[in-house]
């Protein structure tokens, strides 16, 4: 480690560094207590599962069609389940129009993006006219395009469902009290001033909504986890699906989400990690003021490091892409974490399943990460 210049927690960064340590901890498949792939998985994964501390949602929801289209050559289904709290989680399924058979399934993951007052429609384009917020968001972060209509486009079924505080599934102003609006209408509104002023407000939210959800009991990655479970639930449970080829994929937050869904699941076939891979050292030391509370796992660290939570799922097919001027992470730790996927990789013999790739830019997902994300889904899940 570096000698001490400036952490986020000041001169008490080193000696907090110092917790977890260098590693590979316990939990490490990494670490030379384990020998057995077999053997480690269950356990990190029962580990990771009580510390994460999901809430109950229940069985595989019953999903309902709530709109039918076509557009953009797919088919276009507006879905929505109902967990066992909240309002209704809104999705979208994306298929080729004159799609034959059951076909490979991709569960696509919207990002966080400081945007909350939409989910799905990040990722996705569904009709001509979209909403300005969403246009901008689209070109900042995906070079202006709809990746998920452009991976189903590909001859893939592709759900995109709202994460837990976005879009169908976001804190309804009206549903909190006055002393907390700070002056927001409750009256809600698609006009693209009134979206911006939401998010402005939601992003303050963001640690009332952490603090109340760990006083029960429960962490804010835990609910994203529980629910994107139920997703796939959805995923997986189609008839136009087929069950064992199912990938999943995101960009920043929906990196994140591909990190800790891919890790504990197998259902998922292959996974594509998109901006937001580092090291816990990475968020203590340099760049917790970067990230959400949607990270943070408590006690995780000192028994596993954030990468080798995807690592979990080895030895099934795994790609991360980074960008090499990304401000959310340090370059260093970014290829630290890539030292330690391929370490982990290459003692579970599956070095070939294992792969990042770098690109020059800031945080985004582009049309070239998209191409090459792509052709790792139609190498491991569509043989083309």
């Amino acid at each position: 480690m570096s000698s001490f210049t400036h952490s986020m927690i000041g001169a008490y960064g080193p000696w907090a560094a110092t917790l977890a340590g260098e590693g590979p901890n316990f939990l490490s498949f990494r670490h030379t207590h384990w020998t057995d792939l077999a053997a480690w998985k269950p356990a990190a994964r029962q580990r990771f599962r009580e510390r994460i501390a999901m809430p109950d949602t229940g069985g595989a929801p019953d999903a309902r069609v709530e709109r039918q289209y076509e557009y953009d050559s797919l088919r276009v289904e507006e879905l929505s389940w109902q967990l066992p709290y909240g309002p209704r989680t809104e999705a979208v399924l994306l298929k080729p129009a004159a799609a034959p058979g059951p076909l490979p399934g991709v569960l696509a993951l919207h990002d966080h993006g400081g945007h909350k007052f939409h989910g799905w429609q990040k990722i996705t384009r569904t009709q001509e006219e979209q909403n300005p917020v969403d246009i901008e968001h689209q070109k900042r972060s995906y070079a202006g395009l709809a990746w998920a209509n452009r991976l189903a486009q590909r001859g893939y079924a592709v759900l995109v469902p709202d994460a837990f505080a976005f879009g169908s599934r976001r804190i309804r102003i009206a549903d909190v009290p006055p002393a907390i609006r700070n002056g927001l209408n409750a009256d809600e509104s698609d006009d693209p001033a009134y979206i911006r002023a939401y998010n402005q407000w939601a992003a303050g939210h963001e640690s009332t909504m952490a603090k109340s959800l760990l006083c029960a009991g429960v962490t804010w990655p835990g609910v994203w986890l529980a629910e994107d479970l139920r997703a796939l639930d959805v995923l997986c449970a189609r008839s136009d699906v087929d069950a064992q080829r199912v990938g999943i994929g995101g960009l920043s937050g929906g990196g994140l989400r591909t990190v800790y869904l891919a890790g504990l699941d197998d259902r998922v076939r292959c996974a594509v990690c998109v901006g937001m891979m580092t090291t816990w050292r990475d968020c203590l030391l340099d760049k917790s003021h970067t990230h959400t509370w949607m990270i943070y796992v408590p006690h995780l660290p000192t028994e596993m490091d954030y990468p080798e939570i995807l690592g979990m799922r080895a030895p099934l097919p795994t790609l991360v892409q980074n960008n090499t001027e990304d401000p959310l992470f340090t370059l260093a730790e970014m290829e630290r974490a890539d030292a330690m996927l391929n370490e982990l990789y290459e003692k579970a013999e599956a070095a070939d399943r294992y792969r990042c790739a770098y690109y020059a830019g800031g945080h985004k997902f582009d049309a070239e990460m998209q191409s090459d994300a792509f052709s790792w889904f139609d190498r491991w899940l569509a043989g083309f």
